[in-house]
């Protein structure tokens, strides 16, 4: 009988293993994108220990390997900015990349909570905008970081689902 796959609060424990999963994750948006000196890849294990302390952050294991995380935090105006969604290469492609992101969004609801769900990708990320789009988020802006990146920034309404947007 296999294994399932169970997500949960990290915890400081975690620490090293989301750093290194995220190393293993990134490699392919450095390679994309003709740059390995990307925040993801030169982030110090401290601070993912700050990320820990901060936010919400959540894991998926399979048996004691933590093999995808996601972050997020609510700013004062109810934005909840999701970050760093990550997924083993070997567990890619399952589902759990968008079990991950309901259960991030569902972590940060509640009342007087996340208003909105807000994240970003790069323009190259065509995986990540379908997931994205997948689950209700509609681009909202862009912004040209480089030659080489344009930033995507989407959102969605967390009461409604869909974020309006102007055309």
């Amino acid at each position: 009988m296999g294994m399932s796959v169970t997500i949960s609060a990290a915890t400081e424990a975690d620490a090293e293993q989301i750093l290194k999963l995220q190393y293993l994750c990134y490699q392919s948006e450095a390679q994309l994108y003709g740059d390995y000196s990307i925040e993801p890849l030169t982030q110090s294990l401290d601070s993912v220990r700050a990320e820990l302390a901060r936010g919400s952050v959540l894991v998926a294991r399979l048996g004691d390997e933590v093999v995808a995380s996601v972050r997020g935090t609510v700013d004062a105006d109810g934005t909840a900015r999701i970050n760093k969604l990550i997924v083993h290469p070997r567990m890619q492609r399952h589902g759990l990349g968008g079990r991950l992101l309901a259960a991030i969004e569902s972590d940060l609801a509640g009342p007087g909570t996340a208003k909105r769900y807000q994240l970003f990708t790069g323009h190259r990320s065509e995986h990540n905008l379908r997931l994205y789009r997948k689950h209700g988020y509609a681009q909202v802006s862009q912004q040209r970081v480089d030659d080489r990146l344009t930033l995507v920034t989407l959102a969605k309404d967390a009461e409604a689902g869909a974020f309006a947007t102007s055309a």
